[in-house]
């Protein structure tokens, strides 16, 4: 992966690999449920976690002392870690960097009913760390028993994918052999559901329809993901399966407006650019684009849009699995990065659900109606946020 590109070129640092990932989504939950509900139907009605039981990683006590944010994010990372295998890493040289878009709200909004009700002295002594956002991080390092880096990202929408940056960074710099990225979010409460809801964002409908001509908004949703990440020598040495090569990434700011995207997807446009660059590749290179595609009118178009800047009309086949697992905000990035990782592995494209009627204005070959077989070549994922926070990754089967 490349560090970033200096005045004389990119700079390049060590070679991060994917070896192990751990999925919570309400089209399933672990990663071969995960990729079955994504080739299926959407979910009907709200796209929350059904069936989550947080005893499977928390003793009773335990669990609620932690708030579901953070429990989607342990137990992604629990079930990463399992499918990584005997990592064998030495604990100083391993971080996590986690990404969330809200944090605990289910926790702060309960306790304030409860200040309100009841009283202050009733309110739980527990709820600044459940309701912190480093929680998810901050809980993943103690599950996973490491002591380097442990950080957060809430860049918004954007979190998810910013956070696996950051963490894959931590390899490539050999800071860490080892890193767990990924990103959280259960923001479906009662306050936060009427936020967006009166902020005109959700579709009326509620049915998500990327990048179609009667998309009305998005739809929204809690899930978190979890990826590990670490060294190719490192992953080699041990015999560990690799899903994918993590060649590189980008951020970039819009600096437009605190929800809408700039006009013309130029902030947008220029993340995906530079993420080529970071990788090391050239736009023709790209087979496939697993896209932010929320489904709201500004968003699809923007993005639409810096995708003809980047690539021309229409540009490599497009999917986004917003249809299927709806917007988990700080948790969409990291959840549609192992959706790009499977892509490359099972060389397969799931369709975009609930597209039926292309807009006439977006000019994307939109893999909707059926899977479509890959060939396995470099892959961008997408994530853009409110406050204009674009970031783009770089995904690839293992080379040479």
């Amino acid at each position: 992966m490349l560090l970033g590109t200096g005045p004389d070129g990119p700079v390049r640092g060590r070679r991060v690999v994917v070896t192990g990932m751990g999925v919570v989504s309400c089209c399933g939950i672990g990663l071969d449920a995960f990729w079955e509900g994504l080739q299926g139907p959407a979910p009907e009605g709200e796209r929350r976690v059904r069936d989550f039981d947080a005893a499977a990683w928390f003793g009773p006590k335990e669990a609620r002392r932690v708030d579901r944010f953070a429990q989607f994010a342990v137990a992604s990372a629990a079930m990463a870690l399992e499918d990584a295998g005997e990592i064998g890493v030495d604990p100083d040289r391993a971080g996590v960097i986690i990404g969330t878009g809200v944090g605990g709200l289910e926790s702060l909004e309960e306790q304030i009913a409860v200040h309100l009700k009841k009283g202050p002295r009733r309110v739980s002594p527990f709820l600044i760390p459940m309701m912190m956002a480093n929680a998810g991080a901050a809980n993943v390092s103690m599950l996973a028993g490491y002591h380097g880096p442990c950080e957060t990202v809430t860049t918004a929408c954007a979190a998810g994918t910013h956070a696996l940056a950051a963490a894959a960074r931590l390899v490539a710099s050999g800071r860490c052999e080892v890193a767990l990225g990924g990103g959280t979010e259960a923001a479906m409460t009662p306050v936060g559901v009427a936020a967006f809801t009166n902020m005109t964002a959700l579709s009326s409908s509620g049915i998500s329809r990327p990048f179609d001509a009667r998309r009305d908004g998005f739809v929204v949703a809690e899930g978190a993901a979890t990826v590990v990440l670490e060294s190719l020598d490192h992953a080699r040495r041990r015999g560990a399966r690799i899903y994918a090569e993590l060649l590189g990434a980008a951020s970039t700011a819009d600096a437009h407006h605190i929800t809408a995207p700039a006009p013309g997807g130029n902030g947008a446009a220029a993340c995906m650019e530079l993420a080529l660059a970071d990788a090391g590749i050239a736009a023709p290179d790209v087979g496939h684009i697993n896209a932010h595609g929320t489904s709201t009118t500004l968003n699809d178009l923007a993005e639409a849009q810096a995708v003809a800047k980047v690539f021309g009309s229409p540009g490599p086949p497009v999917t986004s699995i917003k249809g299927i697992t709806g917007h988990a905000l700080g948790g969409a990035g990291a959840l549609e990065a192992v959706a790009t990782a499977l892509t490359i592995d099972r060389r397969l494209i799931p369709p975009t659900a609930g597209h039926e009627e292309t807009d006439p204005e977006i000019g994307l070959d939109v893999v909707h109606g059926a899977a479509r077989p890959f060939d396995p070549a470099p892959a961008l994922s997408n994530s853009f946020g409110f406050g204009g926070h674009n970031g783009t990754l770089v995904l690839a089967p293992l080379g040479e």
